[in-house]
């Protein structure tokens, strides 16, 4: 049995006491490894304190390392030399992770990259200190699991006002991004389950999917989009698209196809069609293309959305409308999840859609990026026949098929000598096909590039090739 003192009037909790003298015995050796410290009601009776307090004390000598807990046997003391060793361990700096370095680009045409200068960094600012000022400690509780209500509300008033879509906040599923979505959604259908993608896909949605075991028909692509009758000839009852403004290619999807793939999901109870509407925000002419879930008459469409690329990459909100069946399901099985959105994130959000913020800055950019695509499609112009154009008036980035007589691959590497970031289509494609004798495609994004830089990257392009 143990025998110390504890000053019952002092400031420092009796279970500190305890733990720090319990530590000292075993870093001075009077404690060695393999003894067996007095049980938690022993010790208690012992020392007069309740064995809540022993309880605490131990827990922390057993978070540090300084015990083991032996099942229905009790604590015993760690060999102190390999604790010390660890606590004085010399460590090396880190090195960066590969991904993690960016190589800086003269001319960045990625297809991924935004307006930075857009931001509206003063407004958001003062949203965010209004937001600490109202909401107060409120915001540092744990919040709604679905996402707070009112950011929920928000964004369905924004999607009837700006798409035409009608849905309920309740069906409504707040998240970290996209990605974060998509992982959660995979959970919802039987493991079993395969899925289908369009052919060449957004890669990310694709390597979720593909992490998680989970089985992919690619289908290929046609002047309208996925083509359904292949679709048709698998086993997929899962089917991810972009019908708006299919990435990468840019096609925008009839409201035929549309119609086919609604007849197609309305076949088999367990089908689904998941829509990403990425960046249906962003279109140069007409009118914006309503989404399928606004067409959707058997409640077959989850429809995603993201502000990541529509506000900042580093805003990592997206949001996912469940038909009603799959909401019960999740109800059932992750309704445990907390959004992992930080509530002062959400209210900042809330507050930038509610003020007309959101919109005003949706307009703003747009401006930008239509200028930049205009500005783009005339320098490249200056290949004649060399290039020909696809996927323009929408999004941040254009399809240029090039006939130079050269290999993709070879193309992206000679620009990257020249400090020019091109996208190879092929980077995107599911199946590997043989892409000898294929026209080398690229991917050539305006988000992030000014216009006389993009005239003066085309213009060092045209040279090149």
């Amino acid at each position: 049995m143990l025998t110390v003192e504890l000053d019952h009037e002092s400031k420092i909790p009796l279970y500190e006491q305890l733990y720090v003298k319990i530590r000292n015995f075993i870093l001075t050796g009077e404690l060695i490894k393999g003894d067996r410290l007095p049980s938690e009601r022993g010790l208690a009776v012992n020392l007069q304190i309740s064995r809540n307090t022993v309880s605490l004390a131990y827990e922390q000598l057993y978070a540090e390392g300084y015990v083991e807990v032996r099942p229905q046997s009790g604590y015993y003391v760690n060999q102190v030399d390999k604790i010390l060793e660890d606590r004085n361990l010399n460590l090396m700096p880190m090195k960066e992770e590969e991904n993690s370095i960016k190589k800086e680009y003269k001319y960045d045409f990625s297809p991924f990259s935004l307006c930075k200068e857009s931001f509206p960094y003063k407004m958001w600012d003062r949203l965010y200190r209004k937001c600490l000022r109202d909401g107060g400690e409120e915001l540092f509780n744990l919040g709604e699991h679905q996402g707070d209500v009112r950011l929920r509300k928000a964004i369905s008033k924004y999607l009837f006002g700006y798409r035409g879509l009608v849905v309920k906040p309740e069906n409504m599923i707040i998240g970290a991004g996209t990605g974060y979505l998509l992982q959660l959604l995979e959970h919802l259908f039987d493991e079993t389950l395969e899925f289908a993608m369009e052919d060449p896909t957004y890669m990310q949605a694709y390597k979720i999917f593909s992490s998680l075991n989970r089985k992919i028909r690619p289908i290929s692509l046609d002047k309208s989009g996925l083509k359904v009758n292949e679709l048709e000839m698998t086993a997929a009852k899962v089917v991810y698209l972009t019908p708006a403004h299919q990435f990468p290619t840019g096609i925008v999807m009839p409201i035929r196809r549309r119609r086919e793939l609604l007849e197609w999901v309305s076949k088999e109870e367990d089908r689904y069609i998941i829509e990403d509407d990425h960046d249906s925000e962003f279109r140069y002419k007409g009118l914006p293309i309503p989404p399928m879930k606004a067409i959707d008459s058997s409640d077959k469409v989850i429809y995603l959305g993201t502000f990541s690329r529509t506000v900042a990459p580093a805003i990592r909100i997206g949001f996912m409308v469940l038909p009603d069946k799959l909401l019960q399901r999740y109800k059932e099985k992750l309704a445990f999840l907390a959004c992992p959105v930080p509530r002062i994130e959400q209210a900042v959000l809330t507050e930038f859609i509610e003020g007309g913020y959101y919109e005003r800055h949706i307009n703003k950019t747009r401006k930008i990026y239509k200028n930049r695509h205009d500005a783009l499609i005339l320098a490249l112009k200056s290949f004649g026949g060399k290039i020909k154009i696809k996927g323009e008036n929408a999004g941040m980035h254009l399809v240029a098929e090039c006939n130079f007589g050269m290999d993709e691959e070879d193309i992206v590497k000679l620009a990257e000598n020249e400090g020019i970031k091109l996208t190879g289509l092929s980077k995107h494609r599911i199946a590997n096909e043989d892409m000898e004798g294929k026209v080398a495609t690229l991917l050539i994004g305006y988000g992030n590039i000014g216009e006389e830089s993009i005239r003066e990257g085309i213009e060092t392009l045209c040279k090149l090739f």
